[in-house]
């Protein structure tokens, strides 16, 4: 079983996140959420790990709570 790789895995984080920003650019509020939704099912099924999944949404949730950001 896999654990949750938390460091950095990019070669060019700066790039990667401007490719997540563009591809919102231009999309209502709902095809972005949409776009994003499909996004995580993407990557979800790429880690293939119930577990590994769960630790991410964990560790996801917990970084919202630290800057206030959680749902409520």
């Amino acid at each position: 079983m896999s654990t949750l790789v938390t460091e950095s895995r990019l070669a060019d984080p700066d790039r990667s996140y401007r490719a997540l920003i563009e591809a919102h650019r231009g999309l209502s509020d709902e095809d972005s959420a949409a776009l994003n939704s499909r996004l995580v099912l993407i990557l979800a099924n790429h880690i293939g790990e119930h577990a590994v999944l769960q630790e991410a949404i964990a560790l996801a949730k917990q970084s919202m709570e630290a800057v206030g950001d959680a749902p409520r």
